[in-house]
């Protein structure tokens, strides 16, 4: 069952006096049940709050409902885990004081480096690659691991036996993810610190119940108090415990926020703007639009991990329905750039290309063969279907749902890779990193500010400590001396020719000069009466320079943890469970509907300020919506006004042109819809100076390699096809 504040929820048992004509309150996805409407009302409020934790695994800020379909999927997958696995994978969680995240590391290295008896796999005979069984583990060292190996054919029948090392031998990927391995240890112990098996799967396995001498030592038992202590602090709480006759019968005021289905209208709501329908229109079907925006935001956000050239969404979408050519350099560079990464990571696919003495090398002629390979290996009916047409050449005529399926599939298994993963746990890290390093420099940056301000008030106090002191300063009779009043001129000649009077003047002129200086109050408000008396003091001026610095690293910083991308989370949703998306390559906010069938999107500055009004934020849903839009919003009508300029600007053009008259003959414009089908890279000559005359070769090779020489009387005739080479 999900948990409440990572704490176990008891739920609610059925009454025991209840008749079958009684009107009573149900929630559907716990059955329990209600005779009063408000407390039936307090209930749902809660399990629709974001505070339940997935117990399998161990996602928080979920509702009820999200928690309970995540245990029932996660669920899913424990049940799909291997059972061979199992035994080893419980002896080394029982008693283990590591973190999670530590202990799913260790054995995923220990099941990857170990291999296990009869486990089918690929190993390196006379430098070729054959299939072969383990039969029997030999240990000589610790560090070096033999095994006793049994050569299969083609039918999986024995040739021979062998003794190989682990270094010959292929070792294959976990077949499962850690995020399942998470699940099932989460799902098979019933505490964490140290990690406990269930008793029925530790007799079942054989694993030893009997916590260790080491860790009962270090898992000492807690003081308990005294029983007098006991019965008073238990006299405390009932002293203190609220007595319920004495409720006050006056309702009490809503405290917002709260859902938003229950939030009605008041009259203290301002006024609100009514909301803009988003635009639907889409060149690819509604059905598909979802896993679209998911396959471009992969590949654009990864574009640099990937080595491939950044491209915008309305030039994929345009590339994925364009049916005139196959050949398409975006849609080419793409699947390239996803199978060269599957090449990389040493798994079944290169291993499948090293079947077919393929060359691990892709271009923009055989391109759609790796693609082939990888539709075989992958062994979806479906895309199965497809592999033909491929092969001809003639991708371009797929269905769009179709490709957009082959790509999802070459995601998913990227996603899945040891290179991915380490790119991902690299990411987290740097973030965790960054955010702890925002985090000390804001705490340095209040520390300072409290220092700053109690300095500015301790020297303010002292300064009216001395001016009372001053004025009601007192000579060696007791009597009280008066402020010195201004001179005038004829009294100063007079001081003057009194050469003792004179000094003494001067020295209480000094006296009360460095006392000036001294007061760092009067030194920030001080403002000479010379030509630089409108320029700022230093001290005002490095105040300024540290408040300067201080948002430049800020922003330097929220730059360098938002370049570590890992995934694109939702802004919020709506009163009506409506989903906002807002993605870091592109300049509009995408609306998808609560049943995840409709889409749309806002494109302009007057759409937004329109869709912010409208958000209510006496619920919670939109109050939280609200506040995202309101952190990012300098940033993104700031990137819709610069794209609705540049659409101005294109149209302008657009009727320029056709005012032109037809006696001036000036060379077409490119039409921006057909962006797509441009050389990609040519902004970056640096990164790639011969990949724009490469690609016209290649296209020229291909164009070559149709046509079909003639042979003359004066020449021999030539065969076969002209190499692209």
């Amino acid at each position: 069952m999900p948990l409440y504040r990572r704490k176990p929820f008891p739920i609610l048992e059925k009454p025991d006096d209840l008749k079958p004509e009684e009107l009573v309150f149900q929630v559907r996805f716990t059955k329990e049940i209600f005779r009063d409407y408000r407390e039936y009302l307090k209930r749902i409020n809660l399990y629709r709050q974001r505070v339940w934790t997935c117990k399998s695994t161990g996602k928080s800020n979920l509702t009820y409902e999200e928690a309970l379909v995540s245990e029932k999927q996660a669920n899913e997958k424990v049940q799909q885990f291997p059972k061979e696995l199992m035994e080893p994978v419980l002896r080394n969680v029982q008693f283990s004081m590591l973190p999670l995240k530590d202990l799913v590391i260790t054995i995923s290295a220990k099941l990857q480096e170990r291999l296990l008896e009869g486990t089918e796999i690929y190993g390196r005979k006379n430098n070729r690659i054959y299939p072969c069984k383990i039969v029997k583990v030999i240990e000589e060292e610790v560090e070096k691991t033999q095994y006793h190996v049994a050569w299969l054919d083609k039918d999986k029948k024995v040739t021979e036996n062998a003794v190989v090392s682990g270094e010959d031998l292929i070792k294959k990927k976990l077949p499962f993810s850690r995020d399942v391995l998470k699940s099932f240890i989460r799902e098979s112990t019933v505490r964490s610190v140290p990690w406990v098996l269930h008793d029925k799967l530790a007799v079942k396995y054989g694993i030893s119940t009997n916590l260790p001498e080491e860790l009962r030592i270090k898992l000492s038992p807690k003081r308990k108090l005294p029983k007098k202590d006991k019965e008073e602090n238990n006299g405390e709480h009932k002293r203190k415990k609220p007595n319920d006759d004495a409720k006050p019968e006056n309702i009490e005021p809503i405290k917002y926020p709260i859902d938003d289905l229950l939030v009605k209208a008041a009259a203290d709501d301002p006024v609100f703007t009514p909301r803009p329908p988003p635009n639907p229109e889409f060149n690819v079907p509604m059905e598909c639009v979802g896993d679209l925006l998911m396959v471009w935001d992969f590949c654009s956000s990864y574009s640099k991990f990937l080595n491939l050239s950044p491209f915008s969404l309305d030039d994929f979408e345009n590339a994925i329905c364009h049916k005139d050519n196959s050949n398409i350099l975006l849609i080419v560079e793409s699947h390239s750039a996803l199978l060269r990464l599957l090449i990389k990571d040493d798994g079944d696919y290169f291993i499948a290309l090293q079947k077919k003495k393929r060359k691990l090398k892709i271009s923009l002629v055989t391109w759609t063969d790796y693609l082939c390979d990888f539709l075989e290996l992958i062994s979806n009916d479906e895309l199965s279907t497809h592999i033909p047409t491929i092969k001809r050449g003639h991708y371009s005529l797929l269905d769009i749902q179709a490709k957009i399926n082959i790509f999802i599939e070459l995601v998913a298994q990227v996603m899945a890779t040891d290179i991915m993963r380490e790119k991902l746990d690299e990411y987290i890290e740097e973030r965790h990193e960054l955010a702890s390093k925002k985090r000390g420099e804001a705490i340095e940056e209040n520390k300072k500010r409290r220092e700053k301000k109690e300095l500015a008030k301790a020297a303010l106090n002292a300064k009216e400590h001395n001016d009372s002191v001053g004025n009601n300063s007192k000579d060696q009779n007791g009597n009280v001396a008066k402020k010195p009043e201004k001179t005038s001129p004829t009294l100063k000649k007079h001081i003057s020719e009194n050469s003792g009077k004179k000094q003494e003047k001067t020295s209480e002129k000094d006296v009360k000069k460095s006392k000036v200086d001294t007061d760092p109050t009067t030194a920030s408000i001080k403002v000479s009466n010379g030509k630089g008396s409108k320029k700022l003091t230093d001290v005002e001026k490095k105040e300024t320079n540290d408040i300067a610095n201080i948002e430049q690293r800020k922003e330097f910083l929220e730059r360098e943890i938002e370049k570590r991308y890992i995934r694109t989370n939702p802004l919020g949703k709506d009163r009506d469970y409506n989903r906002y998306w807002f993605f870091r390559k592109d300049w509009r906010i995408f609306v998808e509907s609560c049943d995840h069938k409709q889409w749309g999107y806002y494109a302009t500055k007057t759409e937004l300020d329109s869709l912010m009004g409208s958000l209510n934020e006496k619920g919670e849903r939109e109050r939280a919506l609200k506040k995202l839009l309101e952190k990012r919003y300098k940033k993104i009508s700031s990137e819709m006004q610069k794209k609705s300029k540049e659409a101005h600007m294109i149209q302008m053009e657009e009727e320029a042109a056709l005012r032109r008259s037809s006696r001036v003959r000036a060379a077409p414009r490119d039409n921006p819809a057909r962006a797509f089908l441009k050389e990609r890279g040519k902004g970056k000559k640096k990164r790639h100076p011969h990949r724009q005359h490469k690609m016209k070769y290649l296209i020229l090779s291909t164009e070559l390699s149709t046509l079909t020489l003639q042979p003359t009387k004066s020449c021999t005739p030539i065969t076969g096809k002209i190499d692209g080479r």
